[in-house]
């Protein structure tokens, strides 16, 4: 296989990763974050990342908008639900697994 086809696949691959969360808004991003170490707002932030990489300027807003389909406050909004204590206290304790590049990813900042 050649890189752009791999390119193209990996791709396809990502658009369906973000059409499959768009759909499955029941899926909070705090279990995500604590099943699997990465949410919606980790992949707005990759995205913003692999942008400036290139020589792209793209505002988190915007990538969070790529990701989610919508303003991420029109989307909290519309879908978010309070974490009881438990859930909370395992993603705090799952951040620390994450080590130094887990912590730059969950910061506000990339």
């Amino acid at each position: 296989m050649d890189d752009r086809i791999r390119t193209e696949i990996e791709a396809a691959v990502f658009r369906r990763l973000v059409h499959h969360f768009r759909e499955r808004t029941d899926v909070q991003n705090i279990d995500l974050m604590n099943l699997s170490g990465f949410c919606r707002n980790c992949l707005s932030k990759w995205y913003k990342a692999a942008a400036h990489e290139r020589g792209f300027e793209v505002g988190y807003d915007e990538t969070r908008e790529l990701v989610y389909g919508m303003p991420y406050g029109e989307w909290k909004a519309k879908h978010q639900t309070e974490a009881s204590a438990g859930t909370v206290q395992a993603y705090k304790e799952s951040i620390a697994a994450h080590g130094e590049a887990g912590a730059r990813w969950f910061s506000k900042e990339v």
